[in-house]
């Protein structure tokens, strides 16, 4: 089955909200293939449905100075940060069609995201019970790379995930992010300790990032299909709001 990538280069949050609801429309109605938007954003603070206002710690007036807008959207999760340097990849995919169960589709997004930073030469892992990818997941110091927050309507996926290539990760200290204080968020450019220029966000590392991850993801969605179909005998999961 088709998967379609379409590259939107860097916008604003709210373009690429609307685009996105307005794919997943089209794709309950079946009016498109499943579709993979991948997209760099301008600075911006959002939250999921349920998450906790009390999560963004910096001042208004702080987030005013720097034009950060702060956004609740639908899908599940605490609030993250997005900007500039960091690949935010939307899948839109209506999952019975593919056959695939939802817990196999989350691993396949977070295995694409360690995928990338692997070409990279950065090893990043999922962290039972903490969704993303971490650095170094199971030691002393684990470090989040990759986040991830999804939402499920009519059997159709929309958000996504964001993975920190050059990201400027002061920004992060605004928030606690994903709703854990203290939380130590890196970066490719971090981990590989990238000095300037190489280390200044830049749309087209993110855009050859977003190619790396639609290559891996077409391959471990396939993945995702057969161990769904692998355990069909089982009681099934149900699709849920968010994760």
């Amino acid at each position: 089955m088709e998967l379609k990538v379409e590259w939107l280069g860097r916008l604003r949050y709210r373009a690429a909200w609307d685009l996105q609801r307005a794919r997943h429309t089209a794709r309950v109605a079946g009016d498109i293939d499943d579709t993979l938007l991948l997209v760099e954003h301008e600075p911006v603070l959002t939250l999921g449905r349920h998450a906790s206002d009390d999560h963004v710690i910096s001042p208004p007036e702080e987030l005013e100075r720097r034009g950060i807008e702060v956004i609740r959207v639908e899908r599940g999760g605490e609030v993250t940060y997005h900007g500039p340097g960091q690949l935010v990849a939307y899948p839109i995919v209506r999952l019975r069609d593919r056959g695939v169960l939802l817990r196999p589709f989350v691993r396949a997004l977070e295995l694409s995201m360690g995928d990338v930073a692997d070409r990279y030469g950065v090893s990043a892992e999922p962290r039972p019970g903490y969704p993303g990818v971490w650095v170094g997941p199971d030691g002393p110091a684990p470090r989040k790379l990759g986040a991830l927050g999804l939402r499920v309507e009519r059997g159709v996926t929309y958000h996504g995930i964001a993975l920190n290539i050059a990201t400027r990760l002061k920004d992060f200290e605004l928030i606690d992010p994903c709703g854990m204080a203290g939380l130590d968020v890196t970066s490719v450019a971090r981990e590989l300790g990238w000095s300037a220029p190489a280390a200044e966000p830049s749309s087209e590392r993110v855009q050859e990032a977003g190619s790396w991850f639609a290559d891996s993801f077409r391959s471990r969605l396939d993945a995702a299909v057969a161990e769904s179909q692998a355990q069909q005998g089982r009681k099934p999961q149900v699709a849920g709001a968010g994760v």
